[in-house]
This record gives C-alpha cells, structure tokens and sequence, in this order.
C-alpha cells in the first residue's frame, strides 16, 4: 500500500467542475492543488448529467491540467449531488387483530411496505421510469399508531391495526451511472462514491455530533443542498431550486452587468466596502457595497425564506438547533443575519463554514480557505475513510447491484429487486360476517404467515445484513384459513333452571336459533347466518323446545275447520297446571315450579255444534195411539272427507268438515212412519182408515204439534 496516498476528488457541480489533489498522510490530510472550470454549456441541470460528453471534457481538462505537475492520475473520486436525492413521505397500515403479539420482524415488514409505497409515489411522478430504478440510500420513522393513536413502540402490542408514517430518501440509479460513464470517457475509474450532503457533513458535523439537530446547507450556484442530523445520523435531504445564481442576477439586473462581471462584483462585495464596475454601455461607476445590498434585498430574502421552509418542511415544522452554511452562494451577503431571524435563532446559532474548520486538513498558503470548497475536500476525506461501493446480489436468481450508501440488508435487495413487499406476507384468511341478536358481529379469518427468506439457503430476516455475492431466495407465506367458529364461541354463560314436568325433572338453558331454527351449540356458524339467543322467563317459551313432553299437544289447540272457517276449541284442548291450578301458557316460570299437562278429549259432531250453538234438527211432538211421539228432520248434513258424519261420531283434531244446510219443511202424515213400527192386523176387511183429531185424512196432510193420530183397520 503507498504510504502516503494521494486522492485525486471531483465536485462536479451545476456551474462549475472542481478537481483537487489531496494527500493523506495518517489521520491529515493536505490539499497540494486545486483546479477548478466552469462548464463551457449547460450539460448539468439540477445536479444530474444531462450531457455525458460535454461532462468529461471538463473533467479531462481538469485531468490533464493537474497530470502536468503531478503525474498520471486513473482514479477519481466523487459525490452524488444532494439535489439528486428525492425525499419522500408514505404511510402503511396492516390488520393485527388476529395476530397474539406483533414482532419486529413484522414492524421490518410494515416500514419496508411503506418504503416500497414511497418508491412506487416517485415512479407515478416520473413516468419512464421504473420504483426499482432509486435506490434507497435510507429512511426514517416519523410516527408509528396503534388504532389511530400514536405510539412509542410497536413490539408485542395488540390491538386492530397498526400503522407507520416514515420518510424515505432515493437517489436515481441513472445519477450514479452518468457519473460512471462521464469518469469512463475522461479515463478515470470510480475510486469512490459519496453523496454531496454526507461528504460535507463528514468533515463538519463528525458522528459524535450528530445527536445534536443541525441543518447542513450547500448553496451552490443553481440550488442548495440541505440535509438534517438528528439523534446521531442524517435524518432527512432536500433541495431548493434557488442559490447563488439568483443573487448574481438581481446584481445583473440593478447595474446592468454581464452575468461574469455580475459574479465578480459579488465576490467583490464580500472583501469590499465600494466596488468598481463597467455597465453594458461602457460606464465605469463606484458603488457602495451598503446600496448594492439594499437593492437586491428581495432577493437575499427570498433565498433566505426557500431555505427557511424547506428547512422545516425537512425538520418536522421546527427550528434544528443550529445552522452550517457552505459553499460558494453562502457567502451572499446578510444571509446568515436573515435567516437567523426567519427561524427564530440567534445570529450566533448560523454560520457560514470553511475548509479552516476542518481540523485534520492543511493547505498550502495559495489555496483560500472559503466554504465553496468544503464539500470537495468532504468528497476526498470520504473516499479514505467512508467510501461507497456497490454489492451484487441475485434476489430469486435475479442479479440485483445496490448502492452501499448504508448497512444493506436483505430488505434492501427485495427493494433493489422490485419485489412487491405487501405480497409477500399471506393473505388473511376470508372472514365472515354474522348477526347475534341483530348485532352484526364480523369473525376475522386466520393471519397470513410471514414469507420464507433464504440467505445462501440458511433462514434469515429482513434485518439481515448481505455481502457482495449473497444468494437471496423469498417465497410468499401461506395464505390463513377462512374464518370458522362454533354456536357456542358466541354465546357467553347462561344461568339454568329447574322445573318439573308430570313429575319429570326438566333444566331450562338458553333458546338457540340459527337461521330461525332451534340450533345445537355445536353447529358450525356460516358467513351471514343469523344467530339468536335468549333465557325463556314463560312457559310457552320453553314449549318450542323438542325436549319439553307433549309438545305438540300444548302448543297446538284442537283445531278443525267448517266451510274453510277455522275453529280453536279450547275446551277439546290439553290443559296446562301450576301447582294443581289451571294456567295460560304465558305463565312466567320460576326455580323448581312443577307442571302437569291433561290432554284433552276428541268431541263428537254433536258436543261441536253445541259449542257452536249449532241446532242439528228440528222436531214437533204428536200423539200416536194415545201415545206421545216426536218427530224430527236433520237441518244440517256434516262430511269429513266425502262421506256423511253423525251426531255421535267423534271428531279429531286438524278435521275439514262441509256444511249442507237442508230445506226446512212441515211434517206431514207420512213422516209418521220413520218413528213408530206398524203392525197390521191379521183379520181385517177392507180399506184402512187415517185419522187425524178424529177425522179422516191423507198421507200427505201436515202435522201440528199436538196433533192425535190414528190408523183404523174394518174388522171383518
């Protein structure tokens, strides 16, 4: 290994390219030259490559230029810009309310989703491009819910949901390889790569600082680079599209300069309390650097407050503690002074920084010790001692190259693969919803298991770390189990009762319906049954059991119908007792009540029509002989089933009966003979004789109650 290494770094900026020879020489380093040209046309646009070409032919001048005092140079250090980064909010919520206890591996799972989310939010913004092409270069967690509420800490907490809110920060993929194929056509090799945030604060705010919540900004040319520390790493990167250039041209504008001419008397201003310029038309005038200020205070303000507000955009809507300005548009003018009063800090708390506080660098006595050039000396320092590199990997036999800007992990290379996160975890088993006692109750089916992780064919979790050439195997977990439950897994303890029934012990427990049918407690319950229960406190409520003795007879009353007319006989009924006292069925039943049932009795046709007040004949009473005798005809005629029923038939319970009412009409003599036996005389002669109240008739007479009758033979 050289003993004392020489570094040979590059800022490629908006504006301007900057290449420096730094040799290290055990824990210092000494810059030996600085070289440092503008871009002769617009090839960088907010930080990235846009002309690869024009990019390394600066780069080769600057190559070429120090190769003359210094000797061959193949490798090349150099930093991502910060304005490259994209920072991004996103939140992700899962269903725990089958899960006994959630674990780490779990919250892993849920901020990974949510990075995923933040990846997939920046490939809507860009079209063309796909969530895999960023790389993660770190996040952090903003806020984590248990049901909505806030909360501290996830592990082995229960609940319904549980939710993240995070901040995740990508650098694209062509940024990076842009760099690589500008290097390549200026013939230099990627020694080391950094980010421009990070090289500048590893030089200015080291680890032991960064418990501390310090804004680093990098004012530039084009924009500023901003980037927050916070309980000891980098939290949160932004950028504003706002920086030294706006300045220049306010200066233009009010002294009608050339750009270049406008630029140097910005520099002139810092060291100056007059300065001399040359206008567009030729007139030389001396200034004041006091009315240069105040005529392009709005500008100065304005940059101020861009910086301001994405300062607390990036700070959680707080003030950090304190302020490092660096880079070439830091040196602008009262910056410092105003954007100390716009959030509320004291002067003293914002800063502009230089390569002098860098304690482990020394510089040779032509080289000015501005702020301009920290971040170039933060990219050579990074390079010996946080240098950046790329791991490969395969993901599901996939070649997967990350960009080692943190510790990476197997989470990382599912991320770098494009592997859908929310599909790994088994889907929730199809739940049901059911009604108990018309409260709709939803029954969750069975979690999902975790996926299967395979580092080089040996389990492994998300958190685990990977090394170049790791083989990383996932496969989904199984999906859970439809939801199944049980009657009696709904139905809380219900207490009993004992009655006695005809002297039979009887213990009173819960009506359980399914669907409306009485149900067993072992039945299975199905999506959308309807589940109801309840303690019966009457009698009539225990009959609907199949347990109960006579059922069928209490619960139903003899019952038959007339004509399509349906008729409840209570009295025909079963007859229900409580200690020996005839009740009705609604009867409230207590502990050890005993109860006795009587059946009823089957009426015959003629106990029906009397209970209906139904007269089945009319009759009339006339003496025959001397003797008394009644005669009678039917006014109705009952069928049961077709076929003629008589009075003392007896009927059943559920009969349809039909009704035919007779014509009513008198008697006469001939009805006579239905009610008395005729014996004729066996010595007789002649013609018989009928007699009505003493005088002759006919068969056909009408009768009258009370009438005497009589047949008279001639005796021979």
């Amino acid at each position: 290994m050289e003993k004392n290494p020489t570094i040979f770094a590059l800022d490629i900026g908006t504006r301007s390219v900057v290449g420096l020879i730094v040799r290290q020489t055990g824990s210092s380093y000494k810059i030996i030259d600085i070289v440092i040209r503008e871009h002769k046309e617009r090839a960088m646009v907010d930080g990235q490559i846009h002309d690869v070409i024009a990019v390394s032919n600066v780069i080769r001048e600057i190559k070429e230029t120090l190769e003359e005092k210094h000797g061959k140079l193949t490798k090349a250090a150099v930093a991502a810009a910060g304005r490259a980064l994209k920072t991004e909010r996103s939140n992700e919520t899962i269903q725990i309310s089958s899960k006994p206890l959630i674990q780490k591996e779990d919250i892993l799972h849920l901020e990974l989703s949510a990075v995923q989310k933040a990846q997939y939010a920046l490939a809507e913004k860009n079209q063309s491009e796909k969530s895999y092409d960023y790389y993660c270069v770190g996040y952090s967690v903003i806020h984590y819910y248990l049901d909505n509420q806030e909360i501290g800490n996830l592990i082995e907490q229960q609940g319904n949901e549980v939710s993240v809110e995070i901040i995740s920060t990508f650098l694209p993929k062509v940024v990076v390889e842009s760099l690589i194929s500008a290097l390549h056509r200026a013939g230099l090799e990627m020694q080391a790569l950094t980010l421009e945030p990070i090289a500048a604060i590893n030089v200015l705010i080291p680890q032991s600082m960064r418990r501390l919540n310090v804004a680093l900004v990098d004012i530039g040319a084009g924009t500023s680079d901003i980037a927050i520390t916070d309980e000891g790493t980098v939290v949160a990167y932004g950028m504003v599209p706002i920086a030294g250039d706006e300045i220049t041209e306010a200066i233009s504008d009010h002294l009608l300069l050339d750009f270049p001419l406008a630029e140097q008397a910005k520099r002139d201003l810092l060291a100056n309390d007059t300065i001399q310029v040359v206008d567009i038309l030729g007139f030389e005038t001396e200034i004041g650097k006091q009315e240069v200020i105040d005529n392009i205070c709005d500008s100065i303000d304005r940059l101020a407050e861009s910086i301001r507000d994405e300062i607390l955009s990036l700070n959680k809507n707080k003030s950090p503690k304190a302020v490092m300005l660096v880079g070439g548009g830091s040196l602008t003018p009262q910056l410092p002074k105003r954007l100390a009063a716009l959030l509320d800090l004291p002067e003293n708390r914002v800063a502009i920084r230089g390569i002098d506080a860098i304690n482990q660098v020394e510089m040779t006595e032509d080289i000015q010790s501005g702020p301009e050039l920290v971040t170039p000396i933060g990219i050579a320092i990074a390079s010996s001692q946080s240098p950046v590199h790329y791991v490969n990997v395969t993901v599901n036999q996939k070649s997967v190259r990350l960009f080692e800007m943190k510790r990476l992990t197997v989470g990382d290379s599912l991320l770098a693969a494009g592997i859908k996160m929310y599909k790994l975890y088994g889907k929730p088993g199809m739940a049901m919803i059911v009604k108990v006692n018309n409260q709709s109750i939803t029954i969750p089916g069975g979690q999902g298991e975790s996926p299967i992780l395979l580092r080089n064919g040996e389990p492994c979790s998300f958190e685990t770390e990977i090394t170049n050439g790791d083989e990383i195997i996932v496969s989904k977990g199984r999906d859970g189990a439809k939801a199944t439950v049980r009657v009696k897994e709904l139905i809380d303890d219900i207490p009993q009762k004992k009655i006695y029934v005809n002297g039979e012990e009887m213990v009173i427990t819960a009506i359980i319906k399914q669907n409306h049918q009485l149900a067993d407690l072992e039945n299975f319950v199905h999506d959308h049954d309807e589940i109801t229960f309840y303690f019966p406190e009457r009698i009539d409520e225990i009959i609907q059991t199949s347990t109960f003795p006579l059922r069928d007879e209490i619960i139903n009353e003899f019952t038959l119908s007339l004509n399509e007319q349906t008729f409840q006989l209570e009295q025909f009924s079963a007859k229900l007792l409580k200690n020996g006292a005839k009740v009705s069925k609604h009867t409230p039943i207590q502990d050890q009540d005993s109860f006795e049932i009587v059946l009823g009795t089957a009426p015959t046709l003629r106990l029906f029509a009397d209970s209906q007040k139904l007269k089945l004949d009319y009759s009339i009473q006339v003496f025959f002989q001397e003797k008394m005798i009644s005669l009678n005809k039917p006014l109705y005629e009952f069928y049961r089933n077709g076929e003629i029923l008589h009075e003392d038939d007896h009927l059943k319970h559920g009969d349809k009966l039909q009704l035919k009412r007779n014509e009513v009409e008198p008697f006469i003599f001939q009805d006579l003979f239905r009610f008395v036996d005729i014996q004729l005389p066996t010595a007789s002669a002649g013609r018989f004789m009928l007699l009505k109240n003493g005088e002759e008739c006919t068969f056909f007479d009408v009768l009258s109650p009370g009438d005497h009758l009589d047949i008279i033979w001639p005796k021979r």
